[in-house]
């Protein structure tokens, strides 16, 4: 199945999606951080610290942290969870470039790795993790479908995946404020900022153009997962899916 998101690509037709959103982050990675909190006012951080605590429970010691950008979620997930390891997996070098200086700085390198990784195809043996999880990724994806079966195949029967996204909110007055914030404000802070244009148009696109609640979580099921459920956080602005293997 093609979903519309998958349909949305950052500069043109003419090359895959996954090349370009590669393209797009290794050009944005120097200011991706000082970007991220300031579109979202720094309440990002809450949501990363709300979907790690939904694994807490579980004590997972193997993460896989799908998209891992900049490691932001990542260093916040050692703080929480306290895992022996996390591999960091993401298409582009340069994000994950200043992540490793993060690591370095937070003295976290013998616990949190990074590696090229394409989660449409993982290098990463079957039921390797007890937990995956991304942050802001999964509509970037190529094939959404078969990038969470890539997800499923290495964790560990039982293991669990938390997922947060963006999405776009249904009701009044938060619908209409976020279409003026999406629209606007989003594309405008992004032109100052970063030295690519384009990539934070293509954000606020992504984001209308992603599934999101019962339909995301259905996906989940549709491709494997058991017990698929989904949390909205600021009036809708954010979700985060569970599931497990």
């Amino acid at each position: 199945m093609t979903y519309e998101a998958e349909k949305i690509v950052p500069y043109s037709d003419s090359e895959n999606k996954g090349v370009q959103v590669e393209r797009m982050f290794d050009s944005i990675a120097e200011n991706y951080d000082t970007l991220n909190h300031t579109l979202s006012m720094g309440i990002d951080r809450g949501w990363r610290k709300k979907g790690l605590a939904s694994l807490r429970k579980f004590n997972p010691q193997s993460v896989l942290d799908i998209a891992t950008g900049t490691g932001d979620l990542a260093i916040q997930a050692y703080g929480i969870l306290k895992p022996r390891s996390i591999l960091g997996t993401d298409i582009s070098e340069g994000m994950m470039e200043v992540g490793r200086q993060k690591v370095a700085k937070a003295g976290l390198s013998d616990i949190i790795r990074f590696e090229r990784q394409d989660c449409m195809d993982l290098k990463l043996e079957d039921n390797s993790f007890d937990a995956a999880m991304v942050a802001f990724g999964v509509r970037n994806f190529e094939d959404l479908d078969k990038g969470l079966k890539e997800i499923l195949r290495v964790l560990k029967p039982e293991g669990q995946l938390m997922i947060l996204e963006l999405t776009s909110p249904q009701y009044f007055p938060m619908k209409q404020a976020y279409w003026l914030y999406s629209r606007l404000f989003i594309p405008a802070v992004g032109r100052l900022i970063s030295k690519d244009r384009t990539a934070y148009s293509y954000l606020p696109k992504s984001i209308k153009a992603f599934i999101q609640g019962k339909d995301m979580a259905g996906t989940l099921l549709k491709n494997g997962f058991k017990e698929a459920s989904y949390k909205t956080y600021t009036f809708g602005i954010c979700t985060m899916y569970m599931a497990s293997k």
